[in-house]
């Protein structure tokens, strides 16, 4: 097996045909599998995907409900794979054309890549824009490098191996974790903008507000990790404050319903920042 795309799902079953049928589109001249991890799921997300059996018939279930997370999901799944190299998705987003033979051709020159995020076809107008779109996230605060969501990854299985997988004790950020920890280690994570991933965002403002939080209290987390006696936690802070004066400023963009959704985005990010650092220790000073 040349290929296996690794999708964790957890009560998916409203998008992950969508997902599934954009899989079935793909084509490549390699052999290729799909993993589907279930990180515990009650609805009935296994009867979708028994319905593609004709479909994709290079498709398995894993178990992964041991421990609830993607991280979780997302090893037990690739520990069960059979490619030499994997490429992730989630089961609420939508593969674009092409995607498949991409990122098998980016994989077979490096070890860690990541595809390009799209935000206009699963989304409003006013969600759109992502700054995955023109090239790979960027960190600001230690170790300063590079990172990508887990959804858009691929790397190979014997470097997955080497660099210890996912941290599932991490239940958000596991993917900007993984990317510090893959590039301290010596593999460079490289940008496939041919290689298309349609993404979903949260469709209501307080889905919106918990995930901009949740994503916020573990920066705190993974910002005291790296962190070094050589580098001043005085910008963190700073930045926390001036983000705090400009949510103030912003309030009428409350008037439009991108601007609620962005502003609402934005409350989670201090909110999220405010409880790592009360709760969390902080970072260091």
């Amino acid at each position: 097996m040349k290929l296996s795309v690794i999708i964790p799902f957890h009560n998916a079953a409203s998008t992950l045909g969508l997902q599934l049928d954009a899989l079935a589109r793909q084509q490549w001249s390699q052999p290729w599998e799909i993993i589907l991890a279930d990180n515990g799921s009650k609805d009935n997300s296994r009867e979708v995907i028994e319905s593609y059996r004709e479909k994709l018939p290079n498709i398995r279930i894993v178990d992964a409900s041991e421990r609830p997370g993607a991280a979780f999901a997302r090893n037990m799944g690739i520990k069960a794979a059979q490619g030499e190299v994997m490429a992730l998705c989630d089961a609420d987003d939508e593969v674009g054309d092409g995607w498949l033979a991409a990122m098998g051709e980016a994989l077979s020159r490096h070890d860690f890549v990541a595809c390009r995020m799209e935000m206009e076809k699963l989304n409003p107008e006013w969600m759109w824009g992502h700054e995955q779109e023109h090239g790979l996230q960027m960190i600001w605060y230690p170790p300063w490098l590079p990172h990508a969501g887990a959804g858009t990854m691929g790397f190979s299985k014997t470097m997955f191996e080497e660099v210890g997988g996912f941290d599932d004790t991490l239940l958000h950020l596991e993917d900007t974790e993984f990317s510090f920890r893959a590039q301290m280690m010596g593999h460079p994570l490289h940008f496939v903008p041919d290689a298309v991933l349609h993404v979903r965002r949260r469709g209501n403002l307080i889905g919106n507000y918990r995930q901009s939080r949740n994503y916020a209290e573990y920066n705190v987390i993974l910002a005291k990790k790296y962190w070094t006696k050589n580098d001043s936690s005085l910008g963190f802070y700073k930045r926390f404050v001036i983000d705090c004066l400009s949510l103030v400023l912003e309030a009428k963009s409350l008037r439009t319903e991108g601007g609620r959704f962005y502003w609402m985005w934005k409350l989670g990010r201090q909110a999220g920042r405010l409880k790592g650092m009360l709760l969390r220790g902080g970072v260091p000073v």
